[in-house]
C-alpha cells in the first residue's frame, strides 16, 4: 500500500511556520546595550591578542619573505608581503585603530578598518604552516560589529541587525566545535576517539591538575569519546533562548576551556571571547548602577574622637 501524501494546504502553515522561526532567529531583536558592551570587550582584546595571546606573529617581521606561502585569501587579494615594514605598519594601525573602536566612535568606520587589519594581522599569522581554528568566530564578529551602527552601554532600543550579527557570531561559534569534530572524523577516524591523543598531549604538557589521569586506565579515551559526542551534538546550543539558559552556557563553555588550560596549558582566548557575545550584557549597566546607588546609600560610620 503506497503512503499517501497529505494535501499541500496541510504542509503550507508547517512550512510557514518554520520559515518564520528560522527567521526569527536571524532577526530577533537584541538589545542594543548588549551589543555596546561586547564591542567595547571584543576591542581591547585586540591589544591583548597583538602583544600576549600571538605575540610571536610580530616574529615574523624578521622572516625571509620566501617562506611566506599564503592562504588561499593571500591568493585571491591583493595583499602585500609581509615585509618588517609591513607587519609593523599592521600591528600599530590594528592595536590603535582598535583602542579608537573601544570608545564607540564612528562605530562602522572604525570597526570596519579594525576587521580588515586584523584579517591581514591573521593572514601574516598563518601562512607560514600553522593555522589555528580557534580565530573564525572571534573574526565573524570583528566582521558583524561594524553593520550594526551607534549603540550605547545604556541604549535601551533594541535592533533586527544587532540579532542578526550576535545569530551569526552565535552560529559560527556552534561550528567552531561541530567542525572540529568533523575534522577528527576526517583525518584521525574513530581510532581518533581510541587513540592517545590526550594522554600525548599530558605527557607533553600536562600539569599536576592532568597528571594523575596518566594512571586511571581508560579516563582519558571515554575523554576523547565524550569530547567527541559534545561537539558532535553542538548544534542544540541553537535551542537555547531564555537569558538565564545563555548564561549558563556560557559558564559550562568557559568551564571547559579553563579546565583544558588547567590540565594543558592550552586556552583559545580569541573563541572565548566570542563566546561572550552570548551573555545578556544589556543588565550590566544597570547592574553597575544599583551597586554604586547602594554604595552611596550606605551610611558612613563616624570615626571615634582621638583621646585627650
Amino acid at each position: 500500500m503506497s503512503a499517501t501524501l497529505p494535501p499541500p494546504a496541510a504542509t503550507e502553515p508547517a512550512r510557514r511556520g518554520a520559515l518564520a522561526g528560522l527567521r526569527g532567529f536571524w532577526t530577533r531583536p537584541v538589545p542594543l546595550a548588549r551589543i555596546a558592551v561586547f564591542r567595547t570587550i571584543a576591542y581591547l582584546f585586540v591589544p591583548v591578542d597583538v602583544f600576549l595571546t600571538t605575540a610571536w606573529v610580530s616574529a615574523h617581521a624578521d622572516v625571509p619573505t620566501a617562506y611566506y606561502q599564503p592562504l588561499v585569501i593571500g591568493q585571491l587579494l591583493p595583499l602585500p608581503v609581509p615585509t618588517s615594514t609591513v607587519v609593523h605598519v599592521v600591528q600599530w594601525a590594528l592595536v590603535a585603530t582598535a583602542l579608537a573602536a573601544a570608545t564607540g566612535r564612528a562605530p562602522r568606520l572604525l570597526g570596519s578598518a579594525v576587521f580588515l587589519l586584523y584579517l591581514e594581522w591573521m593572514v601574516i599569522a598563518m601562512s607560514y604552516g600553522k593555522v589555528d581554528h580557534d580565530r573564525i568566530a572571534y573574526l565573524v564578529a570583528l566582521a558583524v560589529l561594524p553593520t550594526i551602527g551607534v549603540a550605547r552601554w545604556r541604549d535601551r532600543r533594541s535592533s533586527e541587525a544587532a540579532g542578526w550579527a550576535m545569530a551569526a557570531v552565535f552560529v559560527t561559534v556552534m561550528l567552531t566545535y561541530f567542525l572540529a569534530a568533523w575534522a577528527k572524523m576526517r583525518f584521525g577516524g574513530w581510532d581518533w576517539a581510541t587513540g592517545s591523543t590526550i594522554t600525548r598531549a599530558v605527557i607533553r604538557r600536562g600539569t599536576a591538575l592532568s597528571e594523575w589521569t596518566l594512571d586511571v586506565p581508560g579516563l582519558l579515551t571515554a575523554s576523547q569519546w565524550a569530547m567527541l559526542v559534545l561537539e558532535f551534538a553542538a548544534p542544540l546550543m541553537l535551542l537555547v533562548r531564555s537569558d538565564r539558559a545563555r548564561v549558563a552556557l556560557v559558564v559550562f563553555l568557559l568551564g571547559f576551556h579553563l579546565m583544558v588550560f588547567g590540565g594543558l596549558r592550552i586556552i583559545f582566548l580569541p573563541h572565548c571571547v566570542a563566546i561572550l557575545s552570548i551573555v545578556p550584557w544589556e543588565r550590566f549597566p544597570e547592574a553597575v548602577a544599583q551597586v554604586r546607588r547602594r554604595v552611596r546609600r550606605q551610611p558612613v560610620t563616624p570615626t571615634a574622637a582621638p583621646p585627650g
